[in-house]
């Protein structure tokens, strides 16, 4: 089993009365990512070494907690290795850490002791050396022997820099930071001002890993500009959504009283705030927030190409653009269905992608052959995605 060690023991150095893990980072506190980064490698159970348990503390404990995972705030290593399992691997991380999933995954393989380093020359200050011009950065794989050990120890000894001493000593491997990992926002440090600056670094890689041209080259920029000024503020997810929500419905309302052009972009904005709300209660761990929102973001689109295709018969007072539109929802949801949240190929639709299609042919007075293009959108894509399931082992 895979269990994660984390610290709450060092004050922030611009912030006195606050410990670092309490502090903001992308829309919860610090160790609340850094478990939901264990919790994602497979971590089953969390321990945390506190100094005190503050209120910020106890609040993010209790989160943590609600993610099915156990969780034991305890004040010595000895404490500590009575609630890990023998046999289990300890991934440690480093009080003040952040992080990406990426690079955390060279640590949670099978294997026995284990220090991520980085050279020393390119560390700054408060890095751990280990020798040999290196210095830890901040994340280790352990044997629980190495807190046993540390639990026969006088109890004055900084627990997270001995726990790295007797590793070296039981000759752990040395596997090197990646280089790509710090402009990442791999970093280790007490400062509230940095923590923030890594925290939008991260954030903006996070967002970036969107899959899909439409997610890739527009909802991923407009999040990276928009979310990192929304988190500081505390802006609740769902607030940003029923916002995003309103806008959209307001342009449902336009398609149906016939005024496609402006209605449908009206609905696309309002699909762009309710996949950025998405985001937002993805990264703050809001998992049936995000669920929800999701739901919104594929309703918007779909509701407003059948009205689209709707008014459009009712002009013409021909059935096939209706008919278009309902062959164009029903596809998407399939597609959306067989891809689930598997990785997509950069050039495959989504809810969104085929609304912009149908807005560009009613901007161009073409409606019907915006429908239709978005329409065959849909079905290359769904045929591309039973392909791919057909060919998975």
């Amino acid at each position: 089993m895979l269990a994660g060690l984390l610290f709450a023991m060092h004050d922030a150095d611009d912030r006195p009365a606050m410990l670092t893990a309490t502090l903001p980072f992308g829309g919860v506190t610090l160790i609340e990512y850094q478990a939901r980064l264990l919790i994602a490698a497979g971590a089953s159970q969390i321990v945390i070494l506190v100094a005190r348990l503050t209120p910020e503390l106890l609040g993010a404990i209790s989160r943590i907690g609600k993610r099915g995972v156990a969780v034991d705030p305890v004040r010595s290593a000895a404490e500590a290795a009575e609630k890990l399992h023998p046999l289990a691997r300890v991934v440690m991380l480093a009080d003040g850490l952040t992080t990406t999933a990426a690079t955390l995954a060279t640590l949670t393989r099978d294997g026995g002791d284990a220090l991520l380093v980085m050279p020393e020359e390119q560390a700054t200050m408060g890095y751990e050396r280990v020798g040999s011009g290196m210095v830890w950065a901040g994340v280790a794989r352990l044997d629980p022997r190495r807190l046993a050990e540390l639990a026969v120890m006088p109890r004055d000894y900084d627990v997270q820099s001995t726990l790295v001493r007797l590793a070296s000593q039981a000759r752990a491997v040395h596997l090197l930071l990646p280089p790509e990992a710090v402009r990442g926002g791999h970093g280790v440090g007490h400062s509230a001002q940095a923590l923030e600056a890594r925290g939008r670094i991260v954030l903006a890689a996070m967002i970036s890993g969107r899959s899909g041209w439409f997610e890739r080259f527009v909802t991923a920029p407009l999040g990276r500009a928009v979310i990192p000024l929304i988190v500081p503020r505390t802006v609740s997810a769902m607030v940003a959504a029923a916002g995003a929500g309103l806008i959209g419905l307001c342009g449902l309302a336009l398609v149906a009283f016939d005024h496609p052009g402006p209605g449908l972009l009206l609905a696309l904005l309002g699909t762009l705030g309710v996949a950025l709300a998405e985001m937002l209660a993805d990264l703050r761990d809001e998992r049936s927030h995000a669920r929800w929102i999701g739901i919104v973001a594929q309703a918007i689109p779909a509701i407003a190409v059948l009205l689209h295709g709707r008014a459009i018969s009712e002009a013409r007072a021909d059935g096939a653009p209706e008919l278009l539109a309902v062959g164009l929802v029903l596809l998407a949801a399939l597609g959306e269905r067989a891809l689930g949240a598997a990785p997509r190929r950069p050039w495959w639709g989504s809810p969104p992608a085929y609304l912009l299609l149908a807005w560009l042919g009613a901007f161009v007075s073409a409606p019907v052959a915006g429908l239709g293009a978005a329409t065959l959108y849909a079905a290359a894509t769904l045929t591309a995605a039973i392909e791919r399931l057909r060919w998975q082992p």
